[in-house]
């Protein structure tokens, strides 16, 4: 803005980024400091500019996600297509937005490889990268003729849990992230998945090469440190507000794999403490003798 208290100028780049500003955001005086702060709520296309900045502020670049990644892609080809030439014509369309009973024939015009799952699930799992995850549940959604929705992605989902014997009465999935409230497992549930992971002969090592180390890497790296569970757990994390959980594998002193499960619900304690309490328990497992 020209004056103290006026709104700080914005502008997204692409225009197609799908994103409503709401910018509450006002410029401070010279000598103040930088608060500005960019928030989207998961599933919603405002982005929340609040804070302020120094009237002498330079402009600088910021980066936000985007509500639907898939829309914004298809969006971001089209534009790159029509400003080669290319003409395109109706709109850029997510698969996500088609009705259902859609039934026109789709066109592949473009495959691309993504590295093996082997390498993008060590992201997935060790970064807690949840754009893979939701783009995960979609590729499985658009196997054996499906349209590469989430719809399509829990149905293929529940399919296999259904034939390793976990019954869809157990859990209630609503996404790929685990982000949304909507999502409700059990730790039983989770023992049952890490139970059949290990015994799988083909993709045992695989998977557990995913999940992160306790005390050497990615959300472990800083926990159980100096304890018999160091370089011994390999456990994914998992947090949304008041939520706090661990579930992986870890030995004990009798060279016996143990598979666990903790999830903490509806505390009131800082989360370093329900880490600390979870990182107790595994480190008891791991000193455990029969």
């Amino acid at each position: 803005g020209a004056a103290v208290d006026d709104p700080i100028i914005v502008e997204v780049s692409p225009a197609h980024s799908g994103l409503e500003l709401d910018i509450q955001a006002r410029t401070g005086a010279a000598d103040a400091s930088a608060t500005l702060s960019l928030v989207r709520l998961p599933g919603q296309a405002v982005l929340e500019i609040t804070g302020s900045l120094p009237i002498t502020a330079e402009a600088f670049t910021q980066t936000a996600s985007v509500p639907n990644p898939t829309e914004f892609f298809v969006r971001s080809l089209r534009a790159a297509l029509s400003e080669n030439g290319i003409v395109v014509r109706g709109a850029a369309i997510d698969v996500d937005s088609l009705q259902d009973g859609y039934e026109e024939p789709l066109r592949q015009l473009l495959l691309h490889r993504s590295p093996p799952l082997t390498e993008t699930g060590r992201v997935l799992m060790k970064v807690s990268q949840n754009l893979y995850a939701e783009t995960f549940l979609r590729t499985l959604g658009g196997q054996d003729g499906g349209r590469g929705n989430v719809a399509d992605g829990r149905e293929a989902v529940q399919a296999v849990l259904s034939s390793w014997g976990i019954s869809p009465e157990a859990y209630v999935q609503y996404d790929g992230s685990g982000l949304s409230r909507y999502n409700y497992v059990t730790t039983d549930m989770l023992i049952a998945i890490l139970e059949r992971m290990h015994r799988d002969t083909t993709h045992a090592t695989a998977f557990k090469a995913t999940l992160p180390i306790a005390g050497r890497d990615a959300s472990l790296q800083h926990r159980m440190k100096d304890t018999l569970a160091e370089n011994n757990a390999r456990a994914k994390t998992g947090s949304i507000s008041n939520v706090r959980a661990l579930s992986g594998y870890v030995t004990t002193r009798d060279d016996e794999l143990l598979a666990f499960s903790i999830v903490a619900n509806h505390f009131h304690l800082p989360q370093s403490t329900i880490d600390a309490v979870t990182d107790l328990a595994v480190e008891y497992l791991a000193g455990f003798r029969r």
